[in-house]
């Protein structure tokens, strides 16, 4: 049995599908999944940026279906339990009972940080099914304390082993991030996670502040494969929390030799802090929106970051993708 003060979730494989535009082939994840689990990662996520049934016009269709790749994660780990996300209203209980019967063992059931309540019936389906569950909090940095503990509370009543703050945008600073984990640590008697996106260049620092205040699930992805700029870079992450003499158990070198001699190859860029993933943490919005509102503002000819600044304004959330359009057509409209 080994040893991990903090189990670390690796994202790539998910997260990172927005990334590569849920591009993913069969080879890709087996080859990354079998790396994964020989470096000793304890979970590794597999599923359509979106989460389950997110292979769509809206969020984007998926190369291979999420299934074929849940499965063929599964069929090459030994030890790493696969998990997959869900976000109802997107991803359907049919969804999750299918994934569970190909072998994922972690449901992460994923909100918006004021929505919990739609979070019942997949949390208490994941539990029946066995699986270990996960609620998951997105878009954290748009609520004060005081409701994040009060939705967090709420999963954790319908059964979540860990309920996380998911700072969706990239968005929180690390003092935000502080008393966030705080409050939930003193509140709830579940296993606090935190999950960062880097587009402020402090996915590293809000994690180990997350981690410092007592979470003890954390999100990485290696080589930083991500939506917007990418996730807690799971490698260095790793390495730092050695330096720490904090337990992750898994392999340095083994992460060190998959983030560049498999993960890097599938990059079609490098994963870095571009205009673009910037005005995703300045703006506070879903990292996922990158993509769209470029290709938004090249069919309407205007910034996307006017785009996004305005999508911030209007406090618009994952799963309304649409207003991308809409928003870059109206700023069209007005530039006439």
């Amino acid at each position: 049995m080994v040893k991990r003060d903090v189990t670390v979730t690796e994202v790539a494989l998910r997260d990172g599908s927005h990334a590569i535009g849920h591009s993913y082939t069969i080879d890709q994840v087996q080859k990354v999944a079998k790396a994964l689990d020989e470096a000793n990662v304890p979970y590794i996520e597999v599923s359509h940026g979106d989460g389950l049934g997110g292979s769509s016009l809206q969020y984007g269709r998926s190369k291979t279906n999420e299934m074929e790749l849940i499965s063929a994660a599964v069929s090459v780990c030994k030890q790493a339990r696969v998990g997959v996300l869900l976000l109802p209203g997107i991803g359907t209980v049919e969804e999750l009972k299918e994934a569970e019967n190909l072998g994922a063992r972690l449901a992460r059931i994923a909100t918006h940080v004021t929505e919990a309540d739609v979070s019942k019936q997949h949390i208490q389906l994941a539990k029946e099914l066995g699986m270990e569950t996960v609620g998951f909090l997105m878009m954290a940095h748009m609520v004060p304390t005081e409701k994040l503990v009060e939705q967090a509370k709420l999963m954790e009543c319908y059964g979540a082993d860990t309920v996380y703050i998911v700072d969706s945008a990239g968005a929180l600073l690390p003092h935000e991030v502080k008393e966030r984990v705080k409050a939930l640590k003193n509140q709830l008697k579940v296993n606090i996670g935190f999950h960062a996106h880097n587009n402020l260049s402090l996915a590293m620092a809000n994690t180990l502040v997350a981690i410092e205040e007592g979470a003890t699930w954390v999100d990485g992805s290696v080589r930083c494969l991500g939506a917007g700029a990418g996730n807690t870079q799971t490698e260095v992450l790793v390495s730092v929390l050695d330096r720490m003499n904090r337990s992750t158990g898994i392999d340095l070198y083994k992460m060190m030799d998959l983030a560049e001699e498999i993960v890097a190859p599938i990059l079609e860029k490098p994963q870095e802090i571009t205009k673009g993933s910037l005005i995703l943490g300045y703006a506070g919005v879903y990292s996922s929106f990158l993509l769209h509102a470029e290709r938004a503002a090249h069919k309407f000819n205007v910034d996307s970051r006017d785009i996004l600044v305005e999508l911030g304004k209007r406090r618009v959330v994952g799963g309304q993708e649409d207003m991308i359009v809409d928003v870059a057509s109206e700023l069209a409209k007005k530039s006439i």
